[in-house]
């Protein structure tokens, strides 16, 4: 019995070590749960308001221009995949760079993360530059 027992505890203890050191393999387990700001679209300034957040469970939301979207990427860092781009359909002023910011941000295959600073990139040579900053603004 008490070897049963003794069995039961080594188990216990090796199924939570394993549970604990279980980290997330995408952008979210690097950036530390930053909301990311879009500041430049291959190399010129972003004018409108982008923001991208990585979630648990490959989960990716943000604020586009116009609209709220929805995401979910899988790849390990420091890969980037997107899926298909899900998002609310409201018309504004800058819906010409909205298309353009998700039409870049399905396009990346790559991503960086140091500091405050998160590069997403692509083998043809584009590049979303974000930085770290709060929900808000």
């Amino acid at each position: 019995m008490l070897n049963v027992m003794r069995f039961l505890v080594f188990s216990l203890i090796a199924a939570l070590t394993l549970v604990a050191c279980k980290k997330d393999e995408t952008v979210a387990g690097y950036d530390g749960g930053k909301t990311w700001h879009l500041t430049e679209l291959d190399g010129a300034p972003y004018g409108a308001r982008a923001t991208l957040t990585f979630g648990e469970d490959g989960k990716v939301t943000g604020k586009a221009p116009c609209n709220t979207y929805f995401n979910s990427q899988t790849m390990p860092y420091p890969w980037i995949g997107f899926e298909a781009i899900g998002s609310t359909r409201m018309a504004c002023p800058d819906l010409e760079q909205e298309t353009a910011f998700f039409n870049a941000l399905i396009e990346m295959t790559q991503a960086e993360v140091s500091g405050d600073v998160m590069l997403l990139s692509n083998d043809a040579g584009r590049e979303m530059l974000f930085k770290a900053g709060s929900d808000d603004g």
